[in-house]
């Protein structure tokens, strides 16, 4: 059977882009805003705030590990709030080693952290199907992770690239393990997490070409049409169409910047009877044709 959890990370390319080793002391705090990348943060020792806009601060303990696959604006900040008018004090007292709050005050928080990007074409639909924030306890699985990955941007040795790009994917599907449930926001681990879905999500991720309906994947999950259409939609968040279609256009989108097949290849790899149906349902669904798709990208 198909793993859609490991497709969905696979075409995101998750590539890290700035490794850090932070420490505080002292009250404390610093901001970042417009990044709109991936961040991931392990608490090593101590105790911290991370508030990012438009939600409740979260305490994070030494032993946590935050991960958040588009974050636009956050702050940072020691549990003891500052005073009125402290102005972030941010010192690089070495190689991607940074020191946060009054340097003269003994360390309290070490923490690792991290902002990698997504090498993808279709960012905004892949990390649409993930939870918003995932906050793990205890999973030293995913705190050796951060510590390789670290060890290996400052190491400079050969394959690089290579180890890091494998490194990090193993990180994003071990923290989204750790955070797939019915507690998690409405995406594909919800969805995969139910036992009447999830059969219906693997079929569609294991023969895109197929000729899928939704009575077809009503009938996979033991459902009836108008039932399978409300939990798909309440579980996933988007319509079983929709996704089915999303799903398609990464794929394609994927091929097209590859450009190792022609247009009918790719047409009939996601389910089009001819390159003419792709061309006019890809330009409906991207805005613009494959060709000028793959020439920009």
């Amino acid at each position: 059977m198909s793993d859609p959890l490991a497709e969905i990370v696979s075409l995101l390319k998750p590539m890290p882009s700035i490794a850090k080793l932070v420490t505080a002391g002292g009250a404390w705090w610093v901001e970042r805003r417009e990044l709109g990348s991936p961040f991931y943060c392990a608490i090593v020792e101590g105790q911290c705030l991370l508030t990012i806009a438009g939600r409740s601060p979260i305490v994070l303990n030494a032993g946590d590990f935050i991960l958040v696959p588009q974050i636009h604006a956050f702050t940072m900040s020691s549990v003891r709030e500052p005073p009125p008018g402290t102005l972030p004090q941010r010192l690089e007292i070495d190689p991607g080693v940074f020191r946060l709050g009054n340097p003269d005050a003994p360390s309290e928080v070490t923490a690792m952290v991290g902002h990698c990007s997504f090498l993808a074409n279709d960012t905004q639909l892949l990390s649409s199907l993930l939870p918003d924030i995932i906050h793990a306890r205890g999973e030293q699985r995913l705190m050796d992770l951060v510590r390789m990955i670290h060890t290996e941007m400052v190491g400079g040795l050969a394959a690089r690239d290579m180890i890091l790009a494998r490194l990090l994917e193993v990180l994003f599907i071990d923290a989204l393990r750790c955070a797939g449930g019915a507690k998690s926001s409405p995406g594909l681990l919800r969805g995969l997490s139910d036992s009447r879905l999830a059969p219906a999500l693997r079929r569609i991720h294991q023969d895109p070409s197929a000729g899928v309906s939704i009575e077809t994947l009503a009938e996979t999950s033991a459902m009836s049409r108008s039932a399978f259409f409300e939990r798909f939609r309440r579980e996933v968040g988007v319509a079983p169409k929709e996704y089915l279609t999303g799903w398609r256009m990464a794929i394609a989108k994927d091929l097209l910047v590859r450009q190792e097949m022609p247009l009918i290849e790719i047409a009939t790899r996601i389910g089009y009877g001819s390159a003419s149906a792709f061309h006019v349902a890809f330009t409906r669904h991207v805005g613009v044709t494959p060709g000028v798709f793959a020439r920009a990208a």
